[in-house]
């Protein structure tokens, strides 16, 4: 099973009975400019987690991801930069990593994987395979990491040596939900909490995973949880984000965002500080609730219309948005890359570009990947651009054809990128084609390369003298 848009962004679809399925992995390609969203039978084409023995859906050509604002202008570096430099701050440990995200003080450059090698790898279960896929963030506190599979099983693994704790199937087996998607792990006060495509809730003792309470849902719930000191937040298939409590599970308050037919299968955490939670829908929407009693503060829409390319209309925030300094930075599918102020929700400035990764913020600038596998350097203060540097520049070549003649030809797939993750000075990538990539901060060139053993569509975390990151095959890898 190929996966593709990083991270493994399934377009997911409702209504009319319709199943999803769909292309390989070269998603975001050229489609064709009859394509529309308006109905199930589209979207099944778009589908980048097509099972290799369906015949059903179509195969776009190879690599070829079009931008959904390259017709309406190029990303150029800011003339008025350049030959200006930028602070990034040292080096600093990273002690835990509670939740997908990262911990409540913003990290900016880990210290950890200063040899950038792999020091040991091990199965955390089921693979990535037809409806089930390997979607979740690892989260730790320090001494154990915690992992989620394809298949709901949550297993225990100690930091220093990848030896296993413990380990507990969830998945309830049920005839409804044989294939489930999404879900996601947090941790707080001794306590994993698990969502999941096979809709539940449910608390863990760290310690054992011996269950605490388990809550059932209606719906399939799509991205991992995130958690305060009274509740869990965390949102469904139906852009429902639910805040549950903490101690019982029970449910506080519910907030419906706009409903979308079709959607990307990556989906971000909320973000909480104090009484707010910053929560990405698939519909573009990032909205500001309280989190006491879930009615909303502010919200922006993070989405345009290109009528040239119906991609666009996939509006999904699949990346968590982040928080610095009083301002929140979150991009979107449909291409827009936008500062606001926390508390207003006015926007400070907009870049237009695509992407379903997080930014990261260091220091002056804040890093983020587009669609296209273009790094950029951005101004945090203005939104202007250091630098762009193409990840994939080189990897696709041409051939012609029989002895030399006739049209030449493509080969290679692109790959699809996730992160970025700075750690010990470098930008660190991962990759559909099984690497970890260190480039440079201040220049974005390639540095370093490793090789995880499987694709990887989950960006990496830190933990210690650590990075830490999961495979599509369901492996957990660590790089010291």
């Amino acid at each position: 099973m190929e996966n593709a848009l990083m991270n493994s962004s399934k377009v997911h679809a409702k209504g009319f009975g319709s199943k999803v399925s769909g292309l390989k992995a070269a998603s975001l390609v050229a489609l064709t400019a009859a394509i529309t969203l308006s109905g199930c039978a589209t979207v099944d084409k778009m589908n980048p987690f097509k099972d290799r023995n369906s015949d059903q859906g179509a195969v776009a050509s190879q690599g070829q991801r079009i931008s959904i604002v390259a017709f309406d202008q190029k990303l150029t570096p800011s003339k008025s930069l350049k030959g200006i430099g930028y602070y990034l701050p040292e080096p600093a440990a990273v002690a835990n990593w509670p939740v997908a995200g990262g911990p409540d003080t913003l990290v900016q450059n880990a210290d950890a994987a200063k040899n950038f090698k792999v020091a040991w790898t091990k199965s955390i279960g089921a693979a990535s395979k037809g409806g089930n896929q390997v979607l979740a963030q690892p989260v730790s506190d320090g001494q154990t990491i915690y992992t989620l599979d394809a298949e709901a099983r949550v297993s225990a693994f100690e930091v220093a040596t990848g030896r296993q704790v413990w380990s507990v199937d969830l998945n309830p087996k049920n005839k409804r939900d044989k294939t489930a998607f999404g879900g996601g792990l947090a941790l707080s006060d001794g306590k994993l909490y698990v969502t999941s495509g096979f809709r539940f809730v449910e608390a863990l003792d760290a310690t054992t995973g011996a269950e605490i309470w388990k809550k059932n849902v209606d719906t399939q719930i799509h991205a991992a949880p995130t958690v305060n000191a009274t509740h869990i937040f965390a949102t469904d298939v139906d852009n429902q984000v639910f805040a549950f409590d903490r101690t019982t599970g029970e449910m506080a308050w519910t907030y419906q965002a706009i409903a979308e037919p079709a959607r990307l299968q990556k989906s971000s955490t909320p973000l909480v500080s104090g009484d707010i939670v910053y929560t990405p829908f698939s519909s573009g929407e990032l909205v500001a609730l309280s989190t006491t009693t879930g009615d909303p503060v502010w919200q922006q829409v993070l989405a345009q219309s290109n009528r040239t390319n119906a991609l666009s209309e996939i509006r999904d925030i699949s990346g968590r948005p982040v928080l610095y300094n009083g301002t929140v930075f979150a991009a979107s599918h449909s291409g827009v890359f936008q500062a606001m102020d926390a508390k207003t929700g006015v926007p400070k400035w907009k870049v237009d570009t695509d992407s379903v990764n997080t930014p990261w913020v260091a220091g002056d600038v804040v890093f983020l990947v587009s669609l296209q596998g273009e790094l950029l350097c951005v101004s945090r203060e203005s939104g202007q651009i250091y630098w762009i540097k193409d990840m994939n520049a080189g990897i696709q070549k041409t051939k012609k054809g029989f002895l030399g003649l006739g049209r030449e030809k493509t080969v290679g797939k692109l790959p699809l990128w996730s992160g970025p993750f700075m750690a010990s000075n470098r930008l660190v990538m991962v990759n559909s084609l099984g690497e970890a990539v260190a480039f440079d901060p201040k220049t974005g060139e390639r540095q370093e390369t490793i090789k995880l053993g499987d694709a990887a569509y989950i960006a990496p975390i830190a933990v210690g003298d650590k990075l830490f990151v999961v495979t599509n095959d369901a492996k957990l890898v660590a790089i010291h």
